[in-house]
């Protein structure tokens, strides 16, 4: 399904080199724009644009003196630093594969990561060179730059060793994200750089700016799609607050300070913001607040809209898609907004949509529920099956019934119950594990978990088995609580029930 008058892009693959590299001219000049005006601010400093992009230079500077061809795969443990954004926004205006690492994981995971990206070159704060980065980097064969938290001062600590790497060259230029598992288990995906003014425009609502416009307010983690929040600032010619992680007072703090009219949030940004009784006159600036990342659900949307009498504008998407499928406009909520507000809006331009049977693959009927897909033009014409249960309306407005696969949604973050539940059956000691989201009041939900020992086993403890996940898994997959039990709950078919595992869960 199509907004009206939409007319798609072209989905040609072989205008992907040409408008990927129109992209990265296109970013490189709104980023030499700034000059030595103010471009972003960290820990309430600002840094100009010359200083942010000689440090971009430093950086290709250093890429070249550890061998490191323009057309390799550079990988970034990322952290929602001005070193970090300023390797981010330089590898996507040189149209180079840029692999985005979490730092919100062990060593031991990042070295895996590594292994499986075979990048020509890793760059990374001090902090994230553990023992575990620098061997993954060795058996790989990859050069090695370290960032310090001074914007510019970049070090080689290995150069690229052409003997031993064995795929020096990346092959879609854009960035490499690992996705939340929208579409299924987590694995990484390339978001070309052809596709990235489509990320722009869902991140803008296609916004334009004047001169004394207030800053764009960047805190989404960069592990994840947010990272794609750096591009929206240069692209509207504004500057931007980076915040390393999101804090209640510090985004009040730039809301109320630069009279910020719109910034993007999650539920659990939300709950936060209620819990902590923000007065209502610090936001006044705030016109209206897009969300995602999850579902907003009725009582919070009142509560909060009620509060502050500020419309929450949500929307929905996923990395596979570079960004939101659908998503309400200022406009649609004057109009749609007292009679759709479960809704998450319309398709967005370049963007079909549309529900089907999960077992037949048939097109559903208005008002039907069934799995969504989407097909976005700039990156082909391939229809994408998530795991959520949808309907469309007569209107054209999606509403997002929940997941057809149980996942589940950790402020943002999508955790399959098998991922995790394979990590403990890893263990020696454990016969069966169930995991399963129980509800927390600033997440959403969060995963707990349940093990069945092995008779004639010694007990795991609940650290033992949390420090495999954490091990194993990105951070927000580890379990807030593990009981360890003799015998799990199970029904007549022996499978374990889901709903006596949660009852388990007992919060301190």
């Amino acid at each position: 399904m199509k907004t009206p008058d939409e007319t798609a892009p072209e989905r040609a693959d072989s205008g992907r080199d040409v408008a990927g590299t129109a992209f990265a001219a296109e970013l490189s000049t709104h980023l030499a724009d700034y000059g030595d005006r103010p471009c972003i601010e960290y820990e309430q400093r600002w840094y100009s644009g010359a200083e942010f992009t000689n440090a971009m230079r430093e950086i290709d500077r250093r890429l070249a003196g550890a061998g490191v061809p323009v057309s390799a795969r550079i990988a970034v443990v990322v952290r929602n630093r001005v070193p970090h954004a300023a390797a981010v926004l330089g590898s996507i205006a040189g149209n180079r594969p840029l692999a985005v690492i979490d730092c919100y994981q062990s060593g031991a995971g990042m070295g895996r990561d590594i292994e499986r990206i075979r990048p020509g070159a890793v760059i990374a704060a001090a902090e994230d060179w553990t023992a575990p980065v620098v061997d993954a980097c060795a058996r790989t064969g990859c050069a090695g730059l370290v960032l310090s938290p001074a914007l510019g001062d970049v070090r080689i600590i290995a150069e690229r060793d052409s003997g031993v790497i064995a795929d020096p060259v990346g092959d879609v230029p854009g960035l490499h994200l690992l996705t939340s598992g929208t579409t299924g288990p987590p694995r990484r995906i390339p978001i070309p750089t052809a596709a990235l003014a489509h990320t722009v425009a869902t991140m803008t609502g296609g916004a334009t700016a004047a001169p004394d416009d207030p800053p764009e307010l960047v805190h989404w983690p960069f592990g994840s799609v947010g990272i794609c929040q750096l591009l929206a600032a240069p692209f509207l010619g504004k500057r931007m607050v980076l915040l390393e992680k999101f804090d209640v007072a510090q985004w009040v703090r730039a809301v109320r300070t630069y009279r910020i009219r719109r910034t993007g949030v999650q539920p659990a940004i939300l709950r936060m913001l209620l819990e902590a009784d923000v007065p209502r006159a610090d936001l006044a600036s705030l016109e209206y607040l897009p969300g995602g990342s999850g579902p907003l659900e009725p009582e919070l949307r009142e509560e909060f809209e009620r509060r502050y009498g500020i419309p929450l504008l949500w929307a929905y998407g996923a990395t596979e898609f570079a960004g939101s499928v659908c998503a309400w406009t200022p406009e649609l909520h004057r109009r749609f907004g007292a009679e759709k507000a479960g809704s998450a809006g319309r398709p967005l331009p370049g963007v079909d949509v549309r529900i089907v049977d999960p077992d037949t693959g048939d097109e559903l009927a208005a008002d039907e529920q069934g799995l969504l897909e989407a097909s976005v033009a700039v990156l082909g014409p391939d229809w994408v099956r998530t795991g959520d249960l949808a309907s469309v309306d007569s209107d054209g407005f999606i509403t997002i019934h929940g997941r057809g696969d149980g996942a589940i949604n950790r402020g943002g973050f999508k955790i399959l119950p098998e991922t995790v539940r394979a990590v403990l059956l890893a263990h020696p000691a454990v016969r069966d594990a169930c995991v399963v989201g129980v509800p927390d009041p600033r997440l959403g939900h969060v995963p707990f978990a349940a093990v069945e020992t092995r008779h004639g086993s010694p007990a795991p403890t609940e650290d033992e088995l949390r420090r495999a996940v954490r091990d194993a898994l990105p951070s927000h997959h580890v379990p807030v609580a593990i009981a360890v039990v003799d015998r799990l709950p199970r029904n007549a078919a022996l499978k374990a029930k889901i709903d006596d595992v949660a009852a388990l869960y007992r919060r301190d």
